[in-house]
């Protein structure tokens, strides 16, 4: 039997790790949800081809899907939104230099922060998990990792191995589209919309600190030490972002790299699949979005979960061993990579295809 005749995907989103306090995300609908706290405004759009997931009779797809570069590039999901970091109030502060000696070292890095922004050194977008997920990390996993750092993030840092493992890019350089502004909410382009670039305010701003204009070049030049200490996401103001690729595939739940398919479900664990966009110094979570199946007999017929579903998800799923796989110590398959580099060069995927040049230029 297919994964897709057993399970269900649902997705939601908040302000924090806690699912409870998340809201079930229209997939594929062009009307926007609003997620917020403390810290920051967000309004977002997910995107998904060829959806059966939740809420029930969702569209299978988005107009999204249609609009160039993602018609040729046959992406496979979108997670866009927009967002306006929020001034802390003045209370935050006070408490901050109350803190005890012990706390010292979160207070310094309280104290770098920039008091009328975000750093782009600081904003980090990526995944985490609750539990270790070496057990069952599959054989080529460091090689599809070779891969997608040399083409889709070589800014990209983590450690899968962990017992809480994570792979986090910074913002500025690992989402495909950054517009400085509010940029467009068209339902013919599937709602929330952002080409690289800004409204006349944003350009003027990103070009006063030589951020180029196109997006690769944006990338690459995202990487840089110097350019995250530039770049600042300033409170009250409003950015548009879009992270998209062809390579995860719903459908089936497999990851796709040219030459190189891991069948997700084979070593599946029961972890959902969260993306996060955070504070790196101060820890701080902003968005989290959680790409979660679900049995379909754990599902009433008005798409509400039965009552032990949400607990039975947050465990191992049957099978899984402690013991730390042998995919740590496997080399990368040089042909596998060599192949992927020349199926990528001719897809607009707004990421740069040398990778050795984006490398020379990185900074922590």
């Amino acid at each position: 039997m297919a994964a897709t005749d057993k399970y269900v995907l649902r997705v939601t989103a908040g302000s924090s790790y806690d699912v409870d306090t998340h809201e079930v995300v229209p997939v594929n609908s062009a009307e926007p949800l609003k997620v917020s706290n403390d810290f920051m405004d967000v309004e977002l759009n997910v995107r998904v081809q060829n959806y059966r997931g939740l809420p029930r009779n969702s569209p299978t797809t988005s107009a999204y899907f249609s609009q160039p570069p993602h018609d040729y590039n046959k992406d496979q999901y979108s997670i866009s939104f927009r967002f306006t970091p929020k001034k802390p109030a003045a209370s935050s502060a006070a408490e901050t230099s109350s803190e005890e000696d012990d706390d010292d070292d979160d207070d310094d890095d309280a104290a770098k922060q920039p008091s009328n922004g975000i750093s782009a050194a600081d904003l980090q977008w990526g995944n985490d998990f609750d539990h270790p997920i070496r057990d069952r990390l599959p054989p080529g996993f460091n090689t599809a990792m070779g891969i997608v750092k040399w083409w889709i993030d070589p800014g990209l840092d983590g450690d899968a191995y962990a017992d809480e493992p994570y792979l986090y890019g910074h913002a500025l350089s690992s989402f495909n589209s950054v517009h400085v502004g509010k940029g467009e909410n068209d339902p013919e382009k599937g709602g929330l919309w952002f080409d690289e670039g800004g409204d006349e305010e944003g350009m003027e701003a990103r070009r006063a600190i030589g951020a180029p204009d196109d997006a690769k070049k944006r990338m690459k030049w995202g990487l840089r030490a110097d350019s995250k200490e530039k770049w600042l996401f300033e409170h009250g103001k409003t950015y548009g972002v879009d992270f998209y690729n062809p390579y995860l595939d719903f459908g089936d739940f497999s990851l796709k790299l040219p030459g190189f398919t891991l069948p997700i479900m084979k070593y599946w664990d029961g972890q959902g699949l969260r993306y996060v966009l955070r504070n790196k110094s101060t820890g701080d979570t902003y968005l989290v979005v959680l790409f979660t199946l679900y049995l379909k007999e754990d599902v009433n017929e008005d798409g509400s979960l039965k009552p032990e579903a949400l607990a039975s998800n947050t465990s191992q799923a049957p099978g899984a061993t402690t013991e730390p796989s042998k995919a740590k110590d496997e080399p990368e398959d040089q042909a596998a990579l060599e192949e992927a580099r020349k199926k990528l060069e001719g897809l607009d995927t707004g990421k740069s295809t040398k990778a050795d040049d984006n490398n020379d230029d990185e900074g922590d």
